[in-house]
């Protein structure tokens, strides 16, 4: 009896063994926070979480409050809750995981500030699993509520989309009350701003697309994000304290990822080189004032602004112009699945941009 224990645990520690070599950290790291908090629902709350992965709703994204699919963390027991925030840390850095935690939290100083509005819950962010979680299937998850919206899409073992990837703040910095100082997106403002001091003379002209700042991210919350050829100054064109301070800013935005996702984007950027990499501001220079910027590369597109309240709403996405949910390998992937290729076909119909 004690050897078929020994040989059973042997068995075990060599399968466990593969599938940590096999696996990349962040995967792994997924499928088991997708698979534990799935195991603590009741049958009723899985059903409410999961949908097959070609279900329309995968695509079904936004960043404004409104009513969403998926299970609220205020419809899970305490101990759900534990399990969801360690969901949450598979796809996040430190960093990110932290903002994530305070955008929530904004959702509270909202809902007293406004006389305790219906439209104001730290606790309305909705978990959504689609398909089946393991280390060799397509499946995807969703986090999303008010000015969050995380976006992963995993196939083969391998994560092959972290976008739509938004973060937004109201207020962008707490100014009265117990909580003042607490600034959710500090750096991105104060580096955006930073940066765009260091243009002067023909390069700010340059860099300036418009003295006006737009009402809001220019992809809004489309299903297909698109825009038009970068606009601004190319790394090309600046000088070496302007491109390092563009790459730091850059790598603001890739590091709430977690560090194997954030590696494996700044990488692609690399390889498809910065030198091609575009920065564009719109709006006033100076702190209080409306603005926007922009970083656009082969492939992406990274927006901020802050128009809003006065110049204190923050809006942020990073889009991938044909990988955003995973598109691209996806459609080819499922190419040699008719099935799966009409299903798709299907719901990419039905993605139209939604503002």
């Amino acid at each position: 009896m004690k050897k078929m224990l020994a040989a059973s645990m042997l068995v075990a520690l060599l399968v466990a063994g593969a599938w940590a070599q096999s696996g990349s950290q962040v995967v792994r790291e997924m499928v088991e926070g997708a698979r534990h908090l799935l195991a603590s629902l009741s049958s009723e709350q899985k059903a409410t979480a999961t949908f097959s992965f070609t279900d329309k709703e995968r695509l079904n994204w936004h960043f404004i409050p409104r009513e969403r699919k998926g299970l609220a963390f205020k419809a899970m027991t305490p101990a759900q809750r534990k399990l969801a925030h360690a969901f949450i840390t598979s796809g996040l850095s430190r960093e990110g995981a932290a903002q994530a935690a305070n955008i929530m939290y904004l959702e509270q100083i909202l809902y007293e500030r406004e006389n305790q509005s219906s439209s104001r819950d730290p606790d309305g962010y909705f978990f959504s699993v689609f398909g089946e979680p393991s280390g060799s299937s397509v499946w995807g998850w969703r986090l999303e509520g008010h000015h969050l919206s995380l976006n992963f899409t995993l196939q083969d073992g391998k994560v092959i989309s972290g976008t739509p990837a938004f973060f937004g703040a109201n207020p962008a910095q707490v100014k009265v009350g117990s909580h003042r100082g607490l600034h959710v997106l500090a750096a991105e403002e104060f580096l955006g701003r930073r940066l765009l001091g260091l243009f002067t003379g023909e390069a700010r002209e340059k860099v300036i697309i418009n003295v006006e700042a737009p009402a809001d991210i220019l992809t809004a919350a489309s299903r297909e994000a698109m825009m038009g050829p970068p606009e601004g100054v190319a790394v090309a064109a600046m000088n070496r304290e302007q491109s390092e301070l563009l790459w730091k800013l850059m790598e603001v935005y890739a590091h709430r990822l977690h560090p194997e996702l954030a590696e494996s984007e700044l990488g692609k950027i690399r390889r498809a080189g910065t030198n091609l990499l575009h920065f564009a501001w719109a709006g006033g220079s100076e702190a209080g004032q409306p603005h926007y910027y922009r970083i656009q590369g082969p492939g992406f597109v990274i927006e901020y602004d802050n128009i809003q309240n006065n110049a204190n709403h923050v809006h942020t996405v990073w889009r991938d112009f044909d990988g955003d949910f995973g598109r691209d390998l996806l459609r080819e992937h499922y190419a040699h699945s008719p099935h799966h290729a009409g299903q798709l076909a299907r719901n990419n119909s039905e993605a139209h941009p939604m503002h």
